[in-house]
C-alpha cells in the first residue's frame, strides 16, 4: 500500500520563466505499442516516464520485445512485427491505466494466446464493456467481472472479422481499440465517431506507414498491412501543460512560456475554454513533428478571468483538463456552467462530484450536476482536500493555491507520478510554493 503523499500549498504568488513539462502520455503508450509491433527499429525521444507509460513499456517487454531505456526520454524499442508477439509467464499488468487496458484489449484480442489484463484498484473498477462489445461483434472472446470491469481474460486464436461499427459516445479509447484490432481483422473496420476524438492512433498509424482513411466522422483501417519503424519525437502534454496554464491565468502577473506542447486539434478545448474566459494566452513557434502539431505557448495572468456557458463542442476536446478549468471557474468574476460532460463521472474518479467537493471545502459554490458542474466565482479559502487518489485532481487544487486566502492541503496524491513525475520540482521552478510529504 503506498503512503498517503500529500501536498502542501502555501497561498499567493505567480508563475514566471520557461519550462517543459513532461511528453505526451497518450502518444508515449502509442509509440511503444506500435513501436513494437513494427518490422525495424523504432526511437523514440521525449517518452513520458511515468508509471502508467512504464507499465505499457514493461507489458511489451512480457511479450517477448526488447526495449532500451527509458534514459532522459529516450527509448529504443525492436519491433517484432505485426505477428512477433510471445506469450507473457503471467497476467499483465497496467496499473492504473484506462488508456493502455483498453487499447491493449483490442491488440490482444488478435493475439494467437490468452492472455489477462489486471490493474490497480482504481483501473479495476473502470467500465471495460464499451470496448469489449464492440470486440466481440469481430468474434473476440474477452471476459470481464459481473460488472464489466477488469481483470479482462482474453482468449486468442480467433480470426476477427472486420466491422463498422457506429460508438454510442465519442471517446477515443474505444475508437484506438477497435482500429488495433481491425490491424488483424479480415476485411475492413471502420468506427464512425458521433463527435471528434483525439486522433493521436490514425496519425501514429500514417507515421508508421499504415494507411488510414477519414471520410467525415468515419475512419476505416484494411486488416493485414505491416509497420515500418520510424523516429517520434514525443511532444509535451498539453493536459499536463494546463495545470500551469490555469496557474498563470488565475495569478495576477504570471508570465509563464511552456515549451513544445502538443496542440492537436482534438485536444484544444482547453486553450480555446481559457480564451473564451479572457485569458491572455498566445501560441508561437507553430511547427509539426512526427505528424503531430506543436507550439510554445506563452500564459499572462491579467485577473479579468470571467464565467461562461462551457460550449458543449469543446468537452471531448477537453475531457482530461476540466478539474483544472474548474479552477480558473472558482477565480472568475461571475458563474461559468458546463453541460454534456457524463463521461467525468468514470473517469481516476468522479471528478464532478469530487471538484465539486473540493470546491466546497475551499469556500467555492460548486453544484454538481448528472452531466456538469456550476460554479460561482469567489474568494478561494485554505483547506484540506482529498483527490480520491486522482492525479489531475492533485494537480489542479495545488494551482488552486495561487488565489487562495490560506494554505491548501491536497490528500492522496501517490498518483501523480503516474501522469507528471516531477511535478512539484516543476511548479517549484516555476513560483508555486509547494511541498510533499509522505
Amino acid at each position: 500500500m503506498t503512503h498517503d503523499i500529500r501536498f502542501s500549498v502555501q497561498p499567493g504568488g505567480r508563475l514566471a520563466g520557461s519550462i517543459r513539462v513532461p511528453g505526451d502520455k497518450s502518444i508515449s503508450h502509442r509509440a511503444i505499442m506500435f513501436g513494437s509491433l513494427a518490422d525495424g527499429t523504432t526511437e523514440v525521444n521525449g517518452f513520458l516516464e511515468g508509471e502508467d507509460n512504464l507499465a505499457t513499456l514493461n507489458a511489451f517487454r512480457a511479450m517477448g520485445v526488447t526495449i532500451e531505456g527509458p534514459q532522459d526520454g529516450r527509448v529504443v524499442i525492436h519491433g517484432v512485427g505485426i505477428d512477433g508477439l510471445k506469450p507473457p509467464q503471467g497476467a499483465l499488468d497496467l496499473g492504473n491505466s484506462g488508456t493502455a487496458m483498453r487499447l491493449m484489449t483490442g491488440l490482444m484480442a488478435a493475439q494467437s494466446f490468452d492472455v489477462t489484463l489486471v490493474g490497480d484498484v482504481s483501473l479495476s473498477k473502470r467500465p471495460m464493456r464499451r470496448v469489449t462489445e464492440p470486440l466481440a461483434l469481430m468474434g473476440a472472446r474477452v471476459g470481464t467481472t459481473e460488472g464489466g470491469t477488469p481483470p479482462l481474460r482474453i482468449q486468442g486464436g480467433t480470426t476477427l472479422q472486420g466491422i463498422e461499427f457506429t460508438m454510442p459516445v465519442a471517446s477515443a479509447q474505444v475508437k484506438s481499440c477497435l482500429l488495433l484490432a481491425g490491424l488483424y481483422a479480415t476485411g475492413r473496420t471502420c468506427v464512425v465517431e458521433p463527435a471528434p476524438t483525439r486522433d493521436h492512433t490514425e496519425r501514429m498509424l500514417s507515421g508508421f506507414g499504415y494507411s488510414v482513411t477519414r471520410d467525415g466522422q468515419r475512419i476505416c483501417i484494411e486488416g493485414g498491412g505491416r509497420l515500418a519503424a520510424t523516429a517520434i519525437d514525443v511532444p509535451a502534454d498539453i493536459s499536463s501543460a494546463t495545470f500551469f496554464m490555469v496557474g498563470a491565468a488565475i495569478a495576477e502577473g504570471s508570465d509563464l512560456l511552456l515549451q513544445h506542447v502538443g496542440i492537436n486539434p482534438t485536444r484544444i478545448g482547453v486553450i480555446n475554454i481559457l480564451r473564451l474566459m479572457g485569458a491572455d494566452l498566445t501560441l508561437t513557434n507553430e511547427r509539426t513533428v512526427g505528424g503531430e502539431p506543436v507550439a510554445d505557448i506563452r500564459v499572462r495572468g491579467n485577473g479579468q478571468l470571467r464565467g461562461i456557458q462551457i460550449p458543449e463542442d469543446q468537452v471531448p476536446l477537453a475531457i482530461d483538463e476540466f478539474p483544472a478549468l474548474f479552477v480558473a471557474a472558482a477565480c472568475a468574476s461571475g458563474e461559468t456552467r458546463l453541460t454534456g460532460a457524463e463521461e467525468l463521472r468514470v473517469k481516476e474518479s468522479d471528478r464532478i462530484q469530487v471538484m465539486a467537493d473540493g470546491l466546497l471545502a475551499l469556500g467555492i459554490d460548486a453544484q454538481a450536476t448528472p452531466d456538469g458542474i456550476v460554479i460561482q466565482g469567489g474568494q478561494l479559502q485554505g483547506g484540506e482536500v482529498d483527490s480520491h487518489g486522482d492525479h489531475r485532481i492533485a494537480m489542479a487544487f495545488a494551482m488552486a493555491a495561487l488565489r487562495a486566502a490560506g494554505p491548501i492541503t491536497i490528500r492522496d496524491c501517490a498518483n501523480v507520478a503516474t501522469s507528471f513525475p516531477g511535478f512539484v520540482a516543476l511548479a517549484q521552478q516555476a513560483g508555486l510554493t509547494i511541498a510533499e510529504s509522505a
